[in-house]
């Protein structure tokens, strides 16, 4: 009612604060019938005149010399958050958490040095691997498998599914010695990047997505390190998600991310898709923090 009050006398700001006041009010418990219509009223009001209000903004920065393709993308992406359009996404570790590192959803790679030669050697690693896979892909696993004496608090339908399938070069800092030597190319291209080699790293792998599977949105453990993808058999209707951002897998073309912001992936084709994923140190971290870190993790009584 108040809010009403304030939209008949042309306050439009104080009756959209009242609105929004009055749907949070609502969402916090269970509304009488007599009351749904008028909630949807309030919800389409305050819709209309946000929309209104995106409107004018986009028109008074076309008019100041700001029209969309003039803008810069971190730019844009404030404008789509305070639109509504977009979401603010931050680090979320589900373990370690390093303070006062960027909030980088994707990174460039052409801000990393080794990253050109690898790119160059996609077509070595994608014989390589469409050998493993004409021999039958002996060796690739489910990414997910349950484990007897650990309790699970999801019912991940991917747990234990070979939809998502990988092959290791090395899992956790564990080196698969056979998978190593049936594709040699590969291990030499991927060693000549800053692999992070502590207790618990790296995790080199090719990745296998079936048809109509889809990765859930999840969270890295932690954020010392980044994620890396370099695309080799990507039918169309592939996608990724980093926080705010889609992408599509391009072949040979590396895709280098925070994996502790929410993530995820599906195949929507009728194809397989692999991708070659393996983990690097951040940049921003010095030497002496990465040491201070391979120390931390090596001892497992700080762990």
């Amino acid at each position: 009612m108040k809010g009403d009050c304030r939209a008949h006398a042309g306050d439009d700001r104080n009756a959209l604060q009242r609105y929004e006041i009055a749907l949070l009010v609502a969402q916090r418990q269970e509304l009488p019938p007599d009351l749904h219509s008028e909630v949807q009223r309030a919800e389409t009001w305050v819709a209309t005149f946000k929309a209104r209000i995106v409107e004018q903004r986009e028109a008074k920065l076309i008019d100041a010399g700001l029209p969309p393709d003039a803008r810069s993308p971190r730019f844009q992406q404030s404008l789509d958050i305070l639109a509504g359009r977009k979401r603010i996404f931050v680090q979320e570790p589900t373990g370690y958490y390093v303070p006062e590192l960027p909030q980088i959803q994707f990174y460039d790679p052409a801000a990393f040095a080794w990253a050109s030669a690898l790119e160059a050697a996609t077509g070595a690693i994608r014989d390589e691997l469409v050998a493993l896979l004409a021999a039958g892909g002996d060796g690739f696993r489910p990414y997910m498998t349950s484990h007897v004496d650990r309790a699970r608090a999801d019912a991940n339908p991917l747990l234990d599914n070979s939809d998502w399938s990988t092959l290791f070069f090395a899992e956790n800092g564990a080196l698969s010695d056979d998978v190593i030597a049936r594709c040699p190319r590969t291990w030499e291209a991927v060693n000549a990047v800053p692999l992070p080699w502590i207790a618990s790293s790296p995790t080199v792998m090719f990745s296998l997505l079936r048809p109509g599977a889809r990765i859930a949105p999840h969270n890295g453990m932690h954020n010392a390190r980044l994620i890396c993808h370099l695309p080799l058999i990507v039918p169309p209707q592939c996608a990724f998600r980093v926080g705010n951002d889609v992408r599509q897998w391009e072949e040979g073309k590396l895709l280098i991310f925070d994996d502790t912001i929410e993530h995820e992936a599906w195949n929507n084709s009728h194809e397989d898709r692999v991708v070659l994923i393996f983990d690097i140190w951040r940049p921003e971290l010095s030497d002496r923090e990465r040491q201070e870190i391979a120390t931390f993790f090596a001892n497992p009584a700080l762990d």
